[in-house]
């Protein structure tokens, strides 16, 4: 994809960075899907002619990236019998979903073989399959017995970079899971594990003694997938573990507020990240992430700054995606938001801190401009305004 554009107006920029979550200036170039450049206007414009958006002094934010999604193949989940549905998550922002493992994929096979098919083609089917312009990394191992160094090795030369959520598959007890997280470590894959209560059927309850035998990436929905664990369990996790502290839309929103009020007390807010845990038994919720952000900053008083980088470019970082960033080099991946109509706010942030869902006037992925009207957030205060 070859895309130059220039998006300017903005009245804030956030870059997705917890070193610097604002940029100077209010323009951002993409130049071959990627990011040329940040900052004022007048610096950043190539000349000539070129295809411009005026977001009218709204905000520009990097593109959301959902960790926590549970997909099977396509853009249609068994789970709730949905069509569309990461269709509708890139017009709640979402430009990149990960794969917690496919654990709804109807007849889903128990067997090693099987685990390691299934993950293979929803891997590569993911790969050739952009919903609505959103990208999805899929194909994530649940772990089954008999798994092989062999299989890994034959996945991960098939483009399997993901293990599925440890307590997802059968293979939980520490002992047997350590070997298998170490050989998809080898290979660079991101390892996350449940914590929490049963979440479907043939899932397992796993809490701060199973994570700190297996020591994880990721400490996922930490505040319940559904059902909470202890919060004695996660300040256990948050300091025997270097894992990511996940909050997920699908899950105890009281725990939600005391874990992200745990980071904030402990200045470990670089440990937080934000997924939706959906398509789940809780749904399909399209506003998820920017419902989780506002949350976080509503609600666990995080700066909404902040919030906003641990659903893009902390995320980003862990998963070794070039996403999630406006730096130039990086995927070409924006949305523009601002407060809502009819709201008591003026700008996109403010909205978040009031615990308001914003608008999304326009979303860009590599350049592209895939929408510049939401179907599922409310109307925006500003439009923006298109031009070549």
């Amino acid at each position: 994809m070859s895309n130059d554009l220039l998006v300017h107006g903005a009245g804030t920029i956030l870059t997705g960075l917890l070193e610097a979550p604002r940029a100077e200036g209010d323009a951002v170039l993409i130049r071959d899907g990627l990011v040329a450049a940040v900052g004022a206007l007048d610096d950043v414009h190539p000349g000539g002619s070129i295809a411009t958006v005026d977001v009218g002094g709204a905000t520009i934010a990097p593109g959301i990236i959902d960790p926590h999604t549970h997909p099977v193949i396509g853009d249609y989940t068994p789970r709730q019998s949905t069509s569309g549905w990461i269709t509708s998550h890139l017009n709640g922002g979402v430009t990149t979903l990960v794969s917690a493992g496919e654990p709804h994929w109807p007849g889903r096979p128990r067997t090693a073989v099987g685990a390691k098919s299934m993950t293979i083609a929803a891997a590569q089917s993911a790969r050739n399959l952009r919903p609505g312009g959103a990208r999805l990394i899929g194909g994530a191992l649940l772990l089954e017995p008999g798994l092989t160094a062999e299989h890994f090795a034959e996945m991960d030369e098939a483009g399997v970079r993901l293990l599925g959520e440890i307590g997802l598959g059968a293979v939980v007890d520490p002992e047997e899971v350590v070997p298998l997280v170490a050989l998809a470590r080898s290979y660079g894959w991101t390892v996350p594990m449940h914590i929490g209560g049963a979440s479907v059927p043939g899932s397992h309850v796993l809490g701060a003694e199973a994570a700190l035998a297996i020591q994880p990436d990721v400490a996922s929905h930490t505040n319940g997938g559904p059902t909470a664990r202890p919060f004695a369990e996660i300040e256990q996790i948050l300091d025997g573990t270097a894992a990511a502290i996940e909050v997920v839309q699908a899950g105890n929103i009281r725990a939600l507020v005391d874990v992200v009020s745990l980071l904030r007390r402990r200045d470990a807010v670089e440990r937080l990240q934000i997924g939706t845990d959906t398509p789940s038994g809780t749904g399909v919720v399209p506003l998820g992430m920017l419902r989780t952000i506002a949350y976080c900053s509503a609600l666990g008083g995080l700066d909404p700054d902040l919030a906003f980088c641990a659903a893009s470019g902390s995320t980003a970082r862990r998963y070794g995606l070039d996403a999630g960033r406006l730096a130039p080099g990086l995927a070409g991946d924006l949305i523009v938001l601002d407060a809502p109509i009819g709201g008591a706010t003026e700008t996109a942030l403010d909205a978040l801190a009031t615990g308001d869902t914003p608008g999304i006037s326009c979303v860009v992925v590599e350049g592209e401009v895939l929408l510049t009207r939401s179907r599922v957030t409310p109307p925006p205060r500003r439009t923006v305004t298109l031009a070549g």
